[in-house]
């Protein structure tokens, strides 16, 4: 392990962008925390300098105390990547209302509690990078996507004050928005017209070329940046994605 690389946590880490970014950072020997539902999919990954959990980010007890361990065990958090999520799509008048809660749980409650558990040790170091994984939905609308809109712009705007209130105490607060990418996310959705009418669209445009690996790249290039550049708000799709 480079003992110059501080711990980075990152949850969603069983599939998808988290998996990948995992992959990525354990490239270059950083010791990590891997949280997710799922802790075999991440143990399979054997990654070196690593913890795997089972925590749902939702439970705020839950999730901190896998946070104290790691840091027990690696030093302070140095970068957290929000990344766990969830997409139920559906229509406004027929979804059922659990779905919508679930999605608020996961994809915003879960990034705040993943915020507040790192925050006052960042502040008081003067250091730290938390990333919170947003997405395009976060910043235009799509149809059968209302909830999900609504957490992921709930997610850009949660960003953008934290970022407001961590930046005097040189602590980046970023958000990075995918498009379509092909994971495993879109099989949560339980209406399976929607998921056709989703692939359809994803192919009839062509926005089927982009990987979550690209989007972990991206995600590890804006950490390892200086302290002092800040990519607030990068918005990352296929070329081919118009919209």
């Amino acid at each position: 392990m480079n003992t110059n690389n501080k711990l980075i946590v990152i949850t969603g880490a069983s599939s998808g962008f988290g998996l990948e970014i995992a992959k990525e950072f354990a490239k270059d020997g950083y010791p990590l925390l891997l949280l997710a539902r799922r802790v075999e999919k991440m143990e399979a990954l054997q990654l070196p300098h690593t913890i795997c959990r089972k925590v749902d980010v939702s439970d705020k007890q839950e999730f901190e105390a896998a946070v104290r361990e790691a840091e027990a065990e690696y030093g302070k958090t140095e970068l957290i990547v929000n990344n766990a999520g969830v997409m139920l799509l559906g229509d406004i008048a027929t979804q059922d209302a659990q779905e919508w809660k679930t999605m608020l749980d996961v994809n915003v409650m879960g990034v705040m509690n993943g915020m507040q558990i790192v925050m006052n040790d960042m502040k008081e170091r003067q250091s730290g990078t938390i990333i919170n994984v947003s997405s395009i939905a976060g910043v235009q609308p799509f149809g059968n996507h209302a909830a999900y809109c609504a957490s992921k712009f709930g997610v850009t705007g949660l960003t953008r004050v934290a970022r407001g209130e961590m930046s005097p105490y040189n602590v980046r607060v970023l958000s990075i928005m995918p498009g379509a990418v092909s994971t495993e996310l879109l099989g949560h959705t339980s209406d399976q017209a929607i998921i056709d009418g989703y692939n359809d669209w994803k192919e009839s445009v062509g926005a089927v070329n982009i990987t979550a690996s690209d989007v972990a790249k991206t995600i590890k290039y804006a950490y390892e940046l200086p302290q002092s550049v800040s990519l607030r708000e990068i918005i990352i799709t296929d070329t081919k994605q118009d919209a």
